[in-house]
């Protein structure tokens, strides 16, 4: 069977359309739909009344339905001011995990309890989490008052995270570096500063630290490249500033250690049905 033919039956069937009721509205006879779906290949003229008919593009009948969406989703984000793109973005995250959800019957009111016409995450009194762990993959949401996160991963082909990510000494470093609480306060510190480099003096004064523990913690944090050290002049000698390196795994790191510390937070629905091993 061709592209074209499967692309045929398949959305054929999925809108509970007959062969005849297809030749019907396009113009031809049951059997030449049925040739179509056995590998026959309409006529360019007949493909734009097909798709009509069948209520999709002539991309579809191709099989790139997917990728053009895409690109359009792509292009109109490429237009929008900034702030207005990072809310439509979202909206769309959220309709993302909705539909991995495979539940048609919640689309509608999820959609607009949550988003509506707005796509701003409309009113939230609460925090929300959705949830789905498949065998195909995670798909987290958070939809709070304070701010709203999606994180999206596809399984592994072959293997599992044990096989993909650093070894095991290396995550226990990471883990330990964030257990010392100095560590901890003064990577929040910083993230609550502009992008211009911070003196350790500073540091040091807004968190109550001695210099000495504020250049321990940033010596750890600059050699696991979290932070870079450098130097500059001033009227009473050379004095040494820090900046965090402008990466973004920090922030979420910390939504889903809030998540866990609030101990009796619920998904407010989800979907729980993996039967492989993560690690």
């Amino acid at each position: 069977m061709g592209v074209i033919g499967e692309q045929i039956k398949k959305i054929r069937i999925e809108k509970g359309i007959t062969q005849e009721q297809l030749g019907q509205l396009v113009g031809v006879t049951t059997q030449a739909v049925s040739r179509w779906e056995r590998g026959g290949t309409p006529d360019a003229e007949v493909l734009p009344l097909i798709s009509e008919a069948l209520g999709v593009g002539v991309d579809a009948l191709f099989g790139r339905e997917e990728q053009s969406l895409a690109m359009a989703l792509a292009r109109k984000l490429c237009l929008m001011p900034q702030e207005e793109a990072y809310s439509y973005a979202f909206s769309l995250c959220w309709a993302i995990e909705l539909g991995l959800l495979g539940d048609v019957t919640i689309l509608d009111d999820f959609m607009n309890r949550f988003l509506g016409d707005k796509s701003d995450g409309g009113d939230v009194s609460m925090d929300y989490f959705a949830k789905i762990i498949t065998d195909s993959g995670i798909a987290n949401a958070r939809m709070s008052p304070d701010f709203r996160s999606f994180f999206l991963m596809v399984s592994p082909k072959d293997g599992t995270l044990k096989d993909k990510i650093s070894d095991f000494e290396a995550l226990r470093g990471v883990f330990e570096l964030f257990s010392d609480e100095n560590v901890l306060k003064i990577v929040l510190y910083l993230h609550s500063k502009s992008i211009i480099p911070v003196a350790s003096s500073l540091i040091g004064k807004s968190l109550g630290l001695s210099l000495r523990e504020v250049e321990r913690c940033m010596e750890l944090l600059c050699v696991c490249g979290m932070a870079e050290r450098s130097v500059v002049e001033t009227v009473d000698g050379d004095m040494t500033v820090y900046n965090l390196r402008k990466e973004s795994f920090f922030i979420p790191m910390m939504c889903f250690a809030d998540e866990i510390a609030k101990k009796n937070v619920r998904p407010f629905w989800g979907t729980f049905n993996r039967t492989k091993p993560f690690y």
